[in-house]
């Protein structure tokens, strides 16, 4: 059974208050650089691996997309989706990443926004997507950064008072399951370097088209919470690659 924290009620709650899960793509720090990622998304079928609340989902329909699939495995995720993101032409999938199967050649473009760090096999998703995608289809996903995700703690070093150091990177090498803290709960997540994502993409066949460490966007440092010290060490890592 793969594990669904997202469907236990308290730590959905408190996801639900996170920023970008009550206002959406505008308030995620990656995002301004994320949809410059994009490739046109008018007429073509999407495939979103870990579609949340739906907010990329809702995007690609106005954006002119023909057919969203949203994959998710938490049914609390889903019916808020449904709720605030069910636009014609998107369908919500309950159902583990892992567990997903498509024809070859089904979609144009696959999306996957901070997912892929809960899955054990990154080759595994790599080798699917692969397949499910049409030639010169893309993929544009956002993990968590190795550095972010290297040490088992994933928390800033403090003071005795309490004030923000210096963030840790230890245990890099040492890549696996690592179980952490996220809004107050232990969940498990997998820490995987740099060269093996980017290996795992070209062993599989992909052509690296970018790769970026985005800082947040300018007009959410001085309004979010903590979005200022976002820019004293990578948080995220986004990577697009073509079949």
């Amino acid at each position: 059974m793969k594990e669904n924290k997202y469907d236990d009620p308290k730590f959905f709650d408190q996801y639900s208050q996170m920023n970008r899960s009550v206002y959406g793509l505008e308030a995620a720090g990656e995002w301004h650089t994320l949809r410059t990622m994009l490739p046109e998304l008018a007429g073509k079928t999407i495939l979103d691996l870990g579609c949340g609340f739906g907010w990329h989902c809702r995007y690609a329909i106005e954006q002119g997309a023909k057919i969203v699939k949203g994959i998710d495995i938490s049914r609390k995720m889903l019916e808020r989706a449904a709720a605030i993101n069910q636009l014609e032409g998107i369908e919500y999938i309950q159902k583990p990443i892992e567990e997903v199967t498509w024809p070859d050649n089904s979609f144009d473009i696959v999306l996957s926004s901070l997912a892929f760090h809960y899955l054990a096999s990154f080759d595994a998703i790599c080798n699917s997507v692969y397949d499910w995608l049409r030639p010169g289809g893309c993929l544009v996903f956002s993990v968590e950064h190795p550095v972010f995700t290297a040490s088992p703690k994933q928390d800033w070093i403090y003071s005795e008072k309490g004030e923000i150091q210096h963030w840790p990177v230890d245990q890099y090498f040492m890549e696996g399951r690592r179980e952490v803290v996220f809004l107050g709960e232990k969940i498990a997540k997998y820490h995987r370097t740099l060269s093996t994502y980017l290996n795992a993409l070209l062993k599989q066949g992909f052509i690296i088209k970018e790769v970026n460490e985005p800082t947040p966007e300018e007009k959410l440092l001085d309004t979010v919470a903590g979005m200022k010290d976002e820019l004293r060490r990578p948080m995220m890592l986004l990577i697009r690659a073509e079949k």
